[in-house]
């Protein structure tokens, strides 16, 4: 199973972003947390990060040409706006997961509200890294 775990902006600053709402761990710790947690899982994993719409869209749409099995992404502020990211994930037809460090729906009123949810299987919020490997298992059990 291949899974494409894609990230958005300011999540390269992890460790120093926001220590109190984000943690402290930097964005290449939590990948290798993934890694090793997808090894066990017999799951592939590739992973991106940006700080670009359009590259975050490029790689949504290269997910579909590398025939992914599904995508984690955590689109970071573009959550809030970008319906160009909403209807990249709509036309792949990759089950998506979206991955938020912070539980959002507790935070400021323009954070609670995700114009990707819609097109994704499911949203996880405020679980820290952890979400992303609950991401992974949800995305195997929808996949089988």
């Amino acid at each position: 199973m291949k899974i494409v775990i894609i990230n958005g902006p300011n999540l390269n600053f992890l460790g120093t972003r926001e220590p109190e709402i984000y943690g402290t761990q930097t964005l290449e710790e939590i990948e290798s947390k993934i890694q090793k947690y997808a090894e066990t899982q017999e799951v592939d994993c590739s992973f991106f990060q940006s700080n670009s719409e359009g590259e975050l869209i490029d790689r949504i749409q290269q997910a579909h040409m590398d025939k992914a099995d599904g995508i984690v992404l955590n689109p970071a502020a573009y959550t809030h706006y970008s319906y160009a990211i909403h209807d990249a994930v709509k036309s792949i037809m990759i089950p998506t997961v979206e991955v938020h460090l912070s539980a959002i729906h507790a935070r400021e009123s323009f954070r609670k509200e995700s114009v990707i949810a819609s097109a994704c299987i499911g949203q996880i919020s405020g679980f820290g890294p952890t979400g992303y490997l609950l991401a992974i298992h949800a995305l195997k059990e929808v996949i089988k």
